[in-house]
């Protein structure tokens, strides 16, 4: 597995992951409304590459599974504004992935590895929110060793979340003791 950014020949696939509802439904607040068309997800594309352009820690990549050039899901780690727009420093972890492409710890091993690059890159913390039905996320989570903080409030989202937060010092503990 590797992780690379995205590129315009990879809208299809985008399209193809961000249209499933099954998907899209623990992405963000509702509604959920899926993809329509490749130019939306060429925007797609552009938007991650221009908040990266802004903010090098505000980082989304491909994830691409080994012996493939198909584009498995993403992983990201990007800027968490609050509800009322307001940005306070807090970055959120997060992964997705086509159905095809899960169950073999691809989002697990992204996760670590763009982890580890914000981490190298002085991000002080970083913190991970989910919807509290989304079992799959929970289990990345765990096995990634976050530490979960409790279902709380969302203070970036509608509605109650699990949460977990992890500090650069706290990870590259764990990271050590692999």
């Amino acid at each position: 597995m590797h992780l690379r950014r995205y590129e315009p020949d990879d809208a299809a696939r985008v399209l193809d992951i961000h249209r499933r509802p099954e998907i899209i439904r623990w992405l963000g607040d509702p509604p959920h409304v899926p993809m329509s068309d490749l130019a939306e997800a060429l925007e797609w594309i552009e938007e991650r590459r221009r908040r990266e352009a802004r903010d090098p820690l505000d980082v989304t990549r491909a994830i691409v599974a080994d012996g493939t050039d198909t584009v498995a899901g993403s992983v990201s780690v990007a800027r968490a504004h609050r509800r009322n727009g307001e940005f306070v420093g807090e970055y959120e972890v997060g992964w997705h992935l086509h159905p095809d492409s899960t169950g073999r710890g691809l989002a697990t091993e992204a996760a670590r590895i763009l982890l580890d690059h914000v981490f190298d890159h002085d991000l002080p913390e970083v913190w991970c929110g989910m919807f509290v039905g989304n079992e799959p996320s929970r289990r990345v989570a765990e096995r990634l060793g976050l530490p979960f903080v409790g279902v709380r409030p969302d203070p970036w989202y509608e509605g109650d979340s699990r949460l977990y937060r992890v500090t650069r010092d706290e990870w590259r503990a764990a990271r050590t003791t692999e």
